[in-house]
């Protein structure tokens, strides 16, 4: 079955950086489209960055607010994408989500906590 396993959360500091994997396994994920949401408590879900597959050129996309501090990458290679956070502000606390573009099938989630 579709399975999508988030790891890498965790409290840092602002300023500081965190790198998100997801794992996934159950469908062909090197030529599925996949992406990061979150959501913040309190909120409602927002998107953060898009992965396409090599069919789509491997084009990345970027919420303006994380454009510039945030990398999406993928390694079809292990089944994993990921999500490196650089600069991080208590604004980006929220619960990081991956999932599929095309039908929002998402993970449990892992939690981001920016705090001094």
């Amino acid at each position: 079955q579709v399975q999508l396993v988030e790891s890498g959360g965790g409290l840092v500091q602002p300023g500081g950086s965190l790198r998100l994997s997801c794992a996934a396994s159950g469908f062909a994920f090197a030529s599925t489209a996949m992406k990061w949401v979150r959501q913040a408590p309190g909120k409602p879900l927002e998107w953060v960055a898009t992965s396409f597959h090599p069919l789509a050129h491997n084009i990345t996309t970027y919420a303006p607010y994380v454009k510039g501090r945030f990398t999406i990458s993928r390694d079809n290679a292990k089944n994993t994408l990921y999500l490196q956070m650089n600069s991080l502000t208590p604004d980006d606390t929220a619960i990081y989500y991956c999932a599929r573009l095309q039908d929002d099938y998402r993970g449990q989630g892992t939690q981001v906590t920016v705090s001094s």
